[in-house]
């Protein structure tokens, strides 16, 4: 095959980790997740315009993914970014793209 690749259970893996990421509320819960430690649905709600029982769910993804974690305060539920699963996205995607796009065999591949 090639070098520097991912298995086919890497792929799925890293499949599944970028759709729970695709949709740009997601990647906004994200970016606002990493700026800090933790925060709570009802802060993420605070600075979102759209119902809190979609941000439930967009919530929901991210987790069942296992990008980030909700720890139970009754009643609120705070969440935070799940370094560890960071941490093997950052690796999938380095595998995937390894020594790939830096070189010059693409320079003749360019759109009109």
């Amino acid at each position: 095959m090639f070098d520097n690749h991912l298995e086919n259970q890497e792929l799925e893996e890293l499949a599944v980790l970028v759709k729970a990421m695709a949709h740009p509320t997601r990647l906004w819960i994200l970016q606002f997740l990493a700026s800090q430690q933790c925060c709570f649905s009802g802060e993420i709600a605070d600075e979102l315009p759209i119902a809190r029982s979609t941000i439930s769910e967009h919530l929901r993804q991210l987790k069942e993914a296992g990008l980030i974690q909700g720890e139970i305060e009754h009643p609120k539920i705070r969440y935070c970014i799940n370094p560890e699963k960071w941490d093997r996205v950052k690796h999938l995607l380095d595998t995937l793209f390894a020594n790939k796009l830096e070189s010059n065999k693409f320079k003749n591949c360019q759109t009109k």
